[in-house]
Order: structure tokens, then sequence, then C-alpha cells
């Protein structure tokens, strides 16, 4: 099946602009079926949750439609879904409860190709109880972050292993279940940050056999917010902080306060408009999802082709990501010219293509990039060679 990006751009009102977008990494643009979805839940009548009242009711629903959705889109159990309000604050959240059953001399590994949301709040969880962390590391010339390198942080005293999906600047994938294999051998947990990878490539959490994996909406054409899963087992056996009359039930115990049930509304829209980017009969909505994300992902892999090639034969560029396994996503800068004045250069012709280290400071200072990194340019589903025809014409008036 041929993917239809005219179809799927007709539903983005913030490209009648004219904006050139490719800053889907940082945040994508939004459907208008999630604008509506959004407003229709906030507008019709709502109330705390419980199933006695009208408004009780379309609460309720809406949160078990959140779970069902995301359950549907990742391939886990809708009763392990837990929503946050980022994935760093999940992160913070669940790195807290975790570290209460470390000690010293127990080892947590995290990953120099990671965002620092999965970085920082494991090092600081481990200094809060005296546990001693270990960097897995990934190969510059190639960008890879192997499983033998994540082997070789390893140890019998590991407790947790957090890697990314796929890197924010970079762009590459590990082998998730390689590294999930070597992780469980250990007895340690799996930890996953699934931001960057989800709006690439369909996801099945039971394949990677991670015990976590969470995401963000926003960067998947939804509202600002994000989702953690695990099994529904595991989140019952962990003890998090939480008000005295708050629920013990899973997974309402790591959600605080009144939940945003518009946002939830529109979570779930973002997830059915997926399922019908590539439209297809006689399917659940898992099989559409995957099947979409399929042919999403083909797509998006001849439109990065094509756009690595064509920045490649500029003057003076250089590339940094290389892994042959990677999400739609560029990092790069030209010799001569500040990134962050390239980026304000672009913005005067209608380019979203930001520089920064975007989070993923490990990865700049590797690099050698500092703490101002370089260039990205990240592609989403409504991405066209037109946009990149803009964005190569400009960058050759602006560095040739």
């Amino acid at each position: 099946m041929e993917y239809n990006v005219d179809r799927v751009r007709s539903h983005f009102p913030s490209l009648n602009t004219g904006i050139a977008f490719f800053d889907g990494p940082g945040g994508s643009q939004v459907p208008d079926v999630v604008g509506a979805a959004i407003a229709a839940a906030i507008t019709k009548p709502i109330s705390n949750r419980n199933v006695l009242t009208e408004s009780e009711k379309n609460a309720n629903d809406i949160v078990l439609e959140f779970r069902n959705a995301v359950g549907d889109l990742i391939d886990v159990d809708p009763l392990g879904v837990v929503y946050g309000r980022s994935w760093t604050q999940l992160t913070y959240d669940f790195s807290r409860t975790l570290a209460k059953s470390w000690k010293s001399g127990d080892e947590i590994v995290v990953s120099r190709l990671d965002h620092d949301s999965n970085i920082r709040p494991w090092i600081q969880a481990a200094q809060a109880v005296g546990a001693s962390v270990r960097w897995a590391e990934f190969d510059v010339a190639t960008s890879e972050l192997t499983v033998e390198a994540v082997e070789a942080v390893l140890s019998d005293k590991t407790k947790l292993v957090a890697v990314t999906g796929a890197g924010n600047t970079l762009g590459t994938r590990p082998d998730l279940k390689a590294i999930g294999n070597a992780v469980h051998k250990t007895g340690a947990l799996f930890y996953v940050d699934g931001v960057h990878l989800t709006p690439h490539a369909a996801i099945s959490v039971k394949d990677i056999d991670a015990d976590f994996f969470g995401f963000s909406f926003y960067k998947l054409m939804g509202p600002h917010c994000a989702a953690l899963a695990a099994s529904p087992a595991l989140l019952n056996s962990l003890e998090n902080d939480r008000l005295l009359p708050s629920t013990i039930a899973v997974p309402e115990k790591f959600e605080f306060g009144t939940l945003p049930y518009e946002i939830m509304a529109g979570c779930t829209a973002a997830i059915d408009f997926i399922a019908e980017m590539a439209p297809g009969t006689g399917m659940t909505r898992r099989e559409k999802i995957v099947n979409s994300m399929g042919v999403l992902e083909k797509y998006e892999d001849e439109l990065l082709e094509y756009m690595e090639s064509a920045i490649k034969k500029l003057p003076h560029v250089m590339m940094y990501s290389h892994a042959k396994h990677r999400t739609p996503t560029i990092y790069f800068s030209f010799q001569g010219h500040e990134s962050s004045e390239v980026y304000r250069r672009l913005a005067t012709k209608k380019i979203n293509l930001p520089a920064h280290n975007f989070y993923a400071l490990e990865v700049s200072r590797k690099l050698g990039l500092g703490d101002g990194g370089a260039l990205r340019a990240g592609l989403a589903p409504y991405s066209t060679r037109h946009d990149i025809d803009r964005l190569v014409h400009a960058l050759q008036e602006l560095v040739g």
C-alpha cells in the first residue's frame, strides 16, 4: 500500500501556514481530529470519575478508552498503562520508587546515547541511596549502541538498565530485544525510553520484553503528556509515595490528583488517527496501527535517504548520524557557521529546523559539540520531498 501523504496532511491546519516543519523530534504538529476530541471532552458533562451519574461515567469512559488505546498502540495490558504529565515526570517518579529497594553496592546502568530524562533521574536516585552508576557507551564513528557495549557494564549487582529506543539526536535504534535479553540474564529491570522511537515504528513491548516502556504524545501528533506501561503485577509490587486517602489500585496509584480527561481524550484520538493513516478493512485497531506504522516507516525511510543524500552534498557539512538502523533523523553542522545562526536564518524562510543539544547533553559533549549541539532535521508523517527541497535550497544559500 502506498502512503498518501496529501491525505494525511489535509488534517493539519498548521500546515496551511506554509511552514516546513523539521522539528518533529521536539514536538509534532497536531491533526484537527485531536483538537476536536479535546473540545468535545471538555465541553460535555464531566465530573470526577465514577459510574453513577452521566458526567462521572463520561470521565471514567475517557480514562478506560485512553488505556485501551495505549494498549493497542504499543501492545501492552491496558491495566498497566500509567498517565503522566511528561516522560521526564514519569521517569523521576519511577526512579524514586524503584530506588526504595536499592542499597549501597547496587549498580544502575545508563546509556550515553540517551536524552537526559533517561539519565539524570537514575543518577540522582542512585546517589540518594549510595548505589553506583555505570555507563554504556555508543561508538562515535558508527553512532551505534551495541548489546556488547551494554553487556560490558552488566554484573550480578545490576538492578536496572535504562536505554533509549532511539536516540533523539542521532536517531540510532539499538537492538532492544537483544539488550533486554542480556539485562534479564542478570535479573535486572529493563527501562526503555520510547519517546523518539514510537512515532516512527510499530511497537510491541511484549516482543521487546521491556519491563517499563513509555513515550510522549506530543511527539506523536497528540497533546502534551506521556504514558508509561509495565505489567500490572510489576506495578502492584512497587510501593510509591502517595496521599493517604488515595487508591492503592494499579495503575491509579501512580497517577496523582484528578486526571486531565480532555487531554486523555485527545491522546485516544491521536492513536485512532495513526490507525487510519493507511486505512485497512476487517482489522482490529492494533492491526491497523501495525499496518499504518509499517507503511509510514517505509515512506519515512525513503524520505530520509533523499534528505541525507542531498544534505551530504552541501559544502562544509559535518554529519553525526551514522547508524544504519535509525529513525528519520539527521544531526549535522557546517564548518565556519554557527548552528544557532543557521537555525535563525532558516526561520526567516519559514523553515523550522532547530539547533541545540536537545537535552541529549551526553551525546553533544561526546561528539565534541559542547553544550551548544548541532542542527537536527527530523521527519514526520506530514513531511514531503517538497519540504526537503526547500530546506536544501535554503541551506545552499546560507552555507554555499
